[in-house]
């Protein structure tokens, strides 16, 4: 089902790479164009099939776009907003898919105009890997997608966000900012913090010697620090609030393991397994 005839996706790596992938396979739009300030990213995106055209000016790529997807790490999404605002054709949509969304829900309600429009959106289908050469189809299929509008989002542009995550198998949920970024902490921040900081807390000689419980809780701890560090700054309050609920627990299972108080344990242990039993996967 065709929604757009040209889709600008700025910044073609893991995830705008794959988001390419989809929209072109799904024939969402007539032409994928995207925008990289590393030809060889360009190349290989073009080889991929994730997009028809590439270039390294993001004038050339938003100008004439009816939807410009902004898929870099948050502090460049908020830095291009206002920027690429005089690129943009009459009716235009610009989408994101950064990892926080307060700050640039902000950002694209202060700097769009009354004839172009933001839409926040959040495909929770993030990993470790990066750029371009992991990029993948069906990479969103039965992921969450959250889109963040507010009073101020125009309805008409935010049904064909709704529906191009939907055409492309994601499952759509729909909140605030202030929501969304409550969320995310707890579910996703938090444990990429525990992961930095358990890894972190360990000798170098020993790391090898860790199986699969130490790799399966410390794998998102090989993630960009250059995103990462824009999704803790951008929703610190957040995740301090996070954080300190973790600590609570914590000090808790510290004096229940210090008191030698193996009825509390195994209740924690229990109940953390029924808790554990309600993710997928």
């Amino acid at each position: 089902m065709r929604l757009f005839k040209r889709v600008a996706i700025v910044g073609v790596g893991f995830i705008g790479g794959s988001l390419g992938l989809d929209l072109r396979r799904k024939k969402i739009a007539e032409e994928v164009v995207g925008f990289s300030r590393h030809r060889s990213s360009l190349i290989l995106a073009k080889k991929k099939g994730a997009i028809d055209k590439g270039y390294e000016e993001i004038e050339k790529a938003v100008s004439y776009s009816d939807l410009v997807i902004l898929a870099t790490p948050v502090s460049k999404i908020i830095e291009l907003i206002p920027y690429i605002s005089s690129f943009l054709k009459e009716g235009a949509i610009v989408s994101d898919v950064g990892s926080t969304k307060v700050e640039i829900v902000r950002q694209g309600e202060r700097f769009l105009s009354k004839n172009t429009y933001f839409v926040g959106a959040h495909p929770l289908a993030g990993s470790e890997k990066r750029g371009i050469r992991e990029a993948r189809e069906d990479l969103f299929k039965n992921a969450f997608c959250i889109l963040t509008p507010t009073k101020n989002t125009d309805k008409k542009a935010l049904k064909k966000i709704l529906q191009l995550w939907k055409n492309i198998g994601a499952e759509v949920k729909i909140m605030s900012p202030q929501e969304h970024d409550r969320l995310v902490a707890k579910i996703s921040h938090l444990p990429h913090a525990l992961a930095v900081n358990l890894i972190l807390s360990l000798d170098k000689k020993i790391i090898p010697w860790g199986a699969g419980g130490l790799k399966d809780t410390t794998r998102i701890a090989l993630s960009d620090p250059y995103i990462w560090q824009d999704i803790f700054l951008t929703n610190q309050k957040e995740i301090i609030k996070a954080i300190k609920k973790f600590n609570v627990c914590m000090d808790k299972f510290l004096s229940a393991l210090q008191n030698k108080d193996i009825k509390f344990i195994f209740s924690l242990l229990r109940k953390a397994q029924e808790k554990r039993a309600l993710l997928k996967g």
